[in-house]
């Protein structure tokens, strides 16, 4: 790594951190008010509704903010929009209130579209090309090691055997403080701006050639792909997250000691994959290269959830945490490539992909439903539901393999 990159990167992957934290107490959040505010099924789905939703109706203004004002202050910015929402859990808890719980949750995901928007084009422009997916492994890092440090935060404030919504307060007027801050430090810090080969509209002779005869960035179908290959992506990585323990549950029997011991499993996967691609990309293999074999591994995972005894098919979910822990930092590079001037919209676009997280999970959920017999799913259920992966991973494969490759 450059040296002039250490310190960017450093700021960037304190970033990546706030991105994951939030992710982690949104996850230990949702289940405490749940009880507290005495939600029915129907009313926790609006909570990730709220949340995904956020990245689809501002994806497009996003890319229009940043392009206005660039990388570094759409940061500022967005850490101030996180700071609102987290500010606003404070009137939700204190008038017991669903719809400004909401409220709260969608406007702290528009400060989150805003940041991904801007951090993770960033990441990838700031440095070699070929690197690109080493970069945001290491990221990658940053942003997992929060997801457990989120939870562990608001555990000292809050306990989930015993729901009291007035301790909500603190620690998220402590959560707003330390926004506001980073905000302040971001406007200050040593942070380039960067920019795309061909981004400067005003400088046409070095206007990327094939960007440059383009009135529109949806005449780019490489980024079209790479926006499904993302929301395909994204939806993947959460899946074994989100149904690890019911499968264990099924497996062992609901009278299993400890089955949220398995949770911990699949981002354990997904570490050891980061640490392969920073040590390995572009040293060992290439980015594109790496994207190929991990979608792979990432199929073989997912017959092996499917067809093998659930007590050992399980662990097949820790191999596909493995296998995605380097797609989002390849696709990136991929999708954004030769974008020119269109590169602030094109990653905008990008990150509406991210409501694949809730999409694929959701159909994943249907799925389960329509085999179920008994009140409880079985393996086998769950099994026939997991065949969702394969089209996603072989939509991903082709990406990696000829979609990216396409320029009309």
């Amino acid at each position: 790594m450059r040296s002039t990159l250490v310190i960017p990167l450093l700021i960037v992957g304190v970033l990546f951190f706030v991105i994951g934290f939030g992710v982690g107490i949104s996850g230990f959040l949702t289940p405490f008010l749940k009880d507290a505010l005495h939600l029915t099924v129907t009313q926790s789905y609006l909570v990730t509704a709220a949340i995904f939703s956020a990245f689809v109706v501002f994806g497009s203004p996003a890319g229009l903010v940043i392009k206005k004002i660039g990388y570094k202050m759409s940061i500022v910015f967005s850490l101030l929009i996180m700071a609102v929402g987290m500010v606003l859990f404070v009137p939700s808890a204190k008038m017991a209130s669903f719809p400004v719980f909401l409220l709260a949750l969608f406007v702290g995901g528009i400060g989150n579209t805003l940041l991904q928007a801007s951090v993770n084009p960033y990441v990838t422009i700031v440095g070699p090309h070929e690197s690109a997916a080493a970069r945001m492994s290491l990221m990658g890092i940053m942003n997992k090691l929060a997801w457990w440090l989120g939870p562990v935060f608001l555990g000292l404030f809050l306990d989930l055997k015993n729901v009291q919504l007035s301790d909500v307060s603190l620690p998220f007027y402590i959560v707003t403080g330390i926004l506001v801050l980073l905000s302040v430090f971001i406007f200050f810090a040593p942070l380039p701006e960067v920019k795309a080969a061909g981004e400067d509209e005003s400088n046409i002779s070095s206007s990327n050639t094939y960007a440059n005869g383009k009135t529109s960035v949806l005449q780019m179908p490489h980024l079209m792909l790479g926006v499904l290959a993302l929301f395909f992506y994204v939806g993947v990585e959460t899946l074994p997250m989100a149904s690890i323990i019911g499968f264990a549950k099924s497996v062992f029997g609901e009278n299993m000691t400890n089955p949220e011991g398995y949770a911990k499993y699949v981002p354990i996967g997904m570490f050891v994959g980061y640490i392969f691609g920073v040590s390995m990309i572009p040293k060992i293999i290439s980015q594109t290269n790496a994207l190929k074999l991990f979608t792979v591994i990432g199929l073989l995972a997912s017959l092996c959830v499917i067809f093998l005894p659930g007590e050992i098919g399980i662990y097949g979910l820790i191999a596909i945490g493995f296998a995605n822990s380097i797609m989002w930092g390849a696709i990136w590079p991929l999708a954004i490539a030769d974008l020119g001037k269109f590169t602030k919209t094109g990653a905008s676009f990008l990150v509406m992909g991210i409501v694949g997280g809730a999409v694929i999970p959701l159909i994943f959920g249907l799925l389960l439903d329509l085999f179920k017999i008994n009140e409880v799913s079985s393996v086998t259920e769950y099994q026939h539901a997991y065949w969702i992966f394969i089209p996603a991973y072989l939509f991903i494969l082709y990406f990696g393999t000829i979609g990216y490759k396409i320029r009309k």
